[in-house]
């Protein structure tokens, strides 16, 4: 590894010229890209190498996690920075007349994630890795992710995201270590010396071929940086099956159908659900990661010669939200057939090897499946859940004999339907909730039943975000100043972070942090201008809600407080308010009507907002498309505000909250998620609390007493925007544009309360308008909320999962 800025310019020249054959002044960016990237992954290499070899020959505890989404955004500037070597890189290619920003820009965000959930892996793996615990992910190789969206006339259109058109320099593909899926066929049993033994047979096998990208860890004071792996896995065609006399055998058309269902399988991350062909396509999805993964998992773990009894002290297997919950079921499969243990010790050994992350209280996020498309798909698996299912209700019936409501509400097939997250909560030995107030509502409302029965099984972890990606990588100028005031250690010991809190009213310390935050918004400005043609103003408060589009999420609620503050400032032009700039991004579902309507509601508003000049001074409404990690490490460090105003209950944690808090934004928000604990650390004076708390959400839901249309009669603001959406104006191009947003607010009796809370949003805006003016109060609030951050680092998170839950401690590498 290059050890300075003359080494690497040495090394990185060399490289040029003779794998490209000609001289640096020639060069594209993409071509510096590609050059920089593979030397970065060979210097790696030797290492990724040395820590798994560590790993085997000390027998260390492993830890799998499993999860359809890691949202890892693009891994150059990230991986630089934890390798030790990013100022080295910027600073010679600088002499060199090469941009490292631009050369970042060449990488495609990697299309294998869409919110939170991903998000939420991704930085797992950095604080795994950046821990030193030996930690790994396991996921899919989506061919085209989620998808690319465009606004066209205001409206989402969802292209293929082709992130992988010219390739993945970070992966390595495994030929050597691929494994057999099957899916479908017929179960055969057997019984020899009164033993039943399960065969299946005319199954459709496909090949699951892993991709390997190294997770690199911080390096700090460490001589060299610890590497994880994140293995994902694409599903490709068996040749075999052409000729093994399978439903997809025989015939050269029926292979041709049967190589293009195999590809579905991991081309894109969440297929449409809404018919059935996509809903069995997601079960399969779920299958292939889960079959694939164990495979995997298990192949390593033989090679240590013991028996499997012993596997909960070598391997924990973690879950991220339903998804993959089919590890259960296919664990006792294999630990049943291929294993040969009784079906008590095989349970045993996958309840103490398995753990849970429970991410929803959302009704439809709770997934469940139809009996008759498990029984079809994964004929062996279903038997197993059916068994699995028929002891579970025995054990509930000798504990409530007289209940037999509460043993059908809690059993895992009911009606028809396999339902994952009970499943998930009888075959763990931990379920845990994303925030305290989330991990509250498990216990005490949503999984009370469970909860009651398996109480040591409940707890919270909090869910947490990498400040070194989010600090350091997407605001080093911020991360400079907390370095250069409290020195260097709270980057291994991000709680530290709080010392900055001593220069809050600091003149001089303000004054850097201010001018820090208007170089951020100066660089958003620019990308704004240079992709919309819109001017924006720097010194207006650059409010932003940017996430997933979701109803609970009240996006909604955000665009017609701005219609409302549209037509204030028409009636009254002199008005005297701060200037704002909103700021949205998000993507909706593709078959989420109601989303979609949001959206183009928005870019309505922004159209007639931003071309009108009576407010053009004082407002602007921007939907930035397409929005990804990338974007974001643009937006957030830029923020003055964050809007975090879900419907208290319904969002389990967030971690948005938790990036913009550690970049300076003060948040506005609900009593939801881990806005409550924000909240207990920083008080009112530093967030802009509004709206119904949780208990009160629950009590509406619970004894009624709610009515949308009464909200909307007494208040003359809220008439005044909702009937912008049914009304020829200057929002509508047409007649019942929005009507569906009309009526999901005062048909279905506004079931996220979105006018319940406007008033009380509207007034914590005025509260944000006077609290900007006041300059040197509101520095101080944003240097609270920095300081406040370093509880939220995923280190912390993951040394709480590593030593309450997976039992493994850091590897110490000598």
């Amino acid at each position: 590894m290059f050890t300075s800025k003359e080494s690497f310019k040495s090394i990185f020249q060399n490289n040029v010229v003779s794998k490209l054959g000609k001289p640096l002044e020639e060069v594209s960016s993409e071509d510096v890209y590609t050059i920089l990237s593979r030397m970065i992954r060979e210097f790696a290499g030797k290492e990724w190498a040395a820590t798994n070899r560590e790993f085997r020959d000390n027998e260390e505890k492993q830890v799998y996690y499993l999860s359809l989404e890691f949202l890892i955004g693009r891994l150059l500037g990230n991986n630089l920075l934890n390798m030790g070597v990013l100022e080295i890189v910027q600073e010679g290619l600088e002499d060199l007349g090469v941009s490292l920003s631009e050369i970042e820009e060449q990488e495609a965000d990697a299309g294998l994630g869409n919110g939170g959930l991903g998000r939420l892996a991704a930085c797992f793996m950095d604080s795994l890795a950046s821990l030193g615990y030996a930690g790994h992910g396991c996921g899919i190789r989506y061919k085209y992710g989620l998808f690319e969206q465009k606004i066209v006339d205001g409206n989402q259109v969802e292209l293929p995201d082709n992130w992988l058109q010219k390739g993945n320099e970070w992966e390595v593909r495994r030929d050597d270590r691929k494994v057999e899926v099957r899916f479908g066929g017929n179960v055969e049993v057997h019984e020899e010396a009164g033993e039943l033994t399960f065969s299946l047979h005319d199954y459709e096998g496909v090949w699951a071929i892993p991709y390997d990208v190294p997770v690199i860890g911080y390096k700090g004071n460490r001589e060299n940086s610890h590497m994880n792996t994140l293995r994902l896995w694409s599903a490709e065609p068996m040749r075999e099956m052409a000729s093994r006399g399978s439903s997809s055998g025989g015939n050269y058309y029926s292979y041709l159908d049967y190589n293009r269902s195999v590809e579905s399988i991991s081309e894109f991350l969440y297929p449409d659900d809404s018919q059935y062909a996509g809903r069995l396509l997601r079960l399969k999805q779920q299958y292939f990661l889960c079959s694939a993964g164990l495979q995997s998992i298990l192949r390593t773990y033989d090679k240590l010669g013991l028996s499997y009894e012993e596997l909960p002290k070598k391997i924990a297997i973690h879950i991220n939200d339903t998804h993959p919950t089919l590890v259960i079921p296919e664990l006792m499969r294999i630990l049943l057939d291929e294993k040969g243990y009784g079906w008590d010790i095989a349970w045993e050994i996958v309840t103490k090897t398995v753990s849970y992350t429970n991410h929803t209280i959302l009704s439809e996020a709770l997934e469940k499946w139809p009996t008759h498309m498990v029984r079809e798909l994964l004929p062996r698996v279903y038997m197993i859940i059916e068994e699995i299912n028929a002891r579970f209700c025995r054990l509930l019936m000798d504990k409530y004999p007289d209940d037999p409501d509460r043993v059908a509400h809690m059993a895992i097939i009911f009606d028809d339907q396999v339902k994952m997250a009970h499943l998930a909560i009888a075959g763990t030995h931990s379920i845990n909730g994303v925030a305290a107030l989330h991990t509250d509502i498990l216990k005490h409302r949503e999984m009370k039943n469970f909860y009651e029965l398996y109480p040591d099984r409940f707890n919270n972890k909090t869910n947490g975000i990498t400040h070194r990606r989010w600090l350091m990588h997407a605001n080093p100028e911020l991360s400079q100043l907390v370095s250069e005031s409290i020195g260097t250690r709270w980057i291994t010991h991000p709680q530290e972070m709080v010392g900055i809190l001593k220069y809050s009213e600091d003149a001089s310390f303000q004054e850097r942090a201010a001018k820090i935050k208007l170089n951020n918004k100066q660089k958003l400005a620019t990308y704004i201008e240079q992709k919309y043609g819109v001017k924006v103003n720097t010194d207006s408060i650059f409010d932003v809600q940017v996430k997933r589009l979701h109803a609970y999420k009240r996006q909604f609620l955000n665009i017609l407080h701005i219609i409302h503050l549209y037509h204030q400032i028409k009636e009254m032009p002199s008005l005297d308010i701060v200037p704002r700039t909103f700021i949205f991004g998000a993507k909706a579902a593709p078959s989420y009507y109601l989303a979609k309507s949001t959206i183009k509601l928005i870019n309505s508003v922004a159209n007639v907002v931003n071309n009108d000049p009576d407010v053009k001074d004082k407002l602007n409404v921007f939907f930035l498309e397409n929005y990804s990690v990338s974007l974001a490490e643009k937006i957030i460090p830029a923020a003055d505000v964050s809007e975090q105003i879900s419907t208290a209950s319904k969002e389990a944690s967030g971690t948005g909250n938790m990036k913009f808090m550690m970049n300076g934004a003060l948040t506005v928000g609900t009593m939801d998620g881990a806005n409550v604990e924000m909240h207990e650390m920083l008080g009112d004076n530093n967030m802009f609390i509004f709206g119904l708390n949780a208990d009160q959400v629950m009590d509406y839901y619970q004894h009624g007493g709610y009515n949308a249309r009464d909200i909307y009669n007494s208040d003359s603001r809220i008439q005044e925007v909702m009937n912008q959406l049914i009304e020829r104006g200057p929002f509508t191009n047409h007649n019942n544009e929005f009507d569906i947003l009309y009526r999901s607010i005062l048909d279905m009796n506004d079931e996220y309360f979105v006018l319940k809370d406007f008033s009380a949003y509207t007034e914590a805006h005025v509260q944000i308008d006077l609290a900007y003016r006041n300059r040197k109060e509101w520095l101080k609030k944003s240097i609270h909320n920095i300081g406040h951050s370093g509880k939220f680092s995923s280190d912390l998170t993951i040394g709480q999962y590593a030593s309450e839950i997976w039992k493994i401690k850091p590897v110490d590498r000598g």
